[in-house]
């Protein structure tokens, strides 16, 4: 059997998810990060993205729209500003979230105006991957 860490996905909503993960991928800023048994230490905040759960249940994503990252050699915690199920994830959605990030990005101060950009950029190029 596979080496297992904690899960744990939480949005100021609810608990999206708590479960034993073989690995876990995140969207980190940097970019996407796999962490499994064993990770370093490492905190990491998110862009919009998905984040896949591979545990002994199969396969399991969500979507979150930013937050924080957690990893640890026993676990990873996510803690998104917003999250859903993946398969929730619609066109619809999607172009509301645009619509915020935009109205975000226009609205940033100078020292917050490049990452709200990277923000919006981020969820437009989702959108045109899913072709949704």
């Amino acid at each position: 059997m596979a080496e297992m860490m904690k899960f744990e996905l939480v949005s100021p909503e609810r608990k999206l998810a708590s479960a034993e993960a073989e690995s876990v991928t995140v969207p980190g800023m940097a970019g996407d990060m796999t962490a499994m048994p064993n990770h370093a230490p490492f905190l990491t905040t998110l862009r919009p993205g998905f984040v896949t759960v591979r545990g002994s249940a199969g396969e399991e994503s969500y979507f979150v729209t930013g937050g924080f990252a957690e990893i640890s050699p026993d676990a990873v915690s996510v803690l998104a500003e917003e999250a859903v199920e993946a398969e929730r994830v619609t066109r619809s959605w999607l172009d509301e979230k645009i619509e915020a990030f935009a109205a975000a990005a226009a609205e940033a101060p100078a020292e917050r105006a490049q990452l709200e950009a990277l923000r919006l950029n981020d969820i437009r190029s989702i959108a045109e991957r899913l072709g949704a």
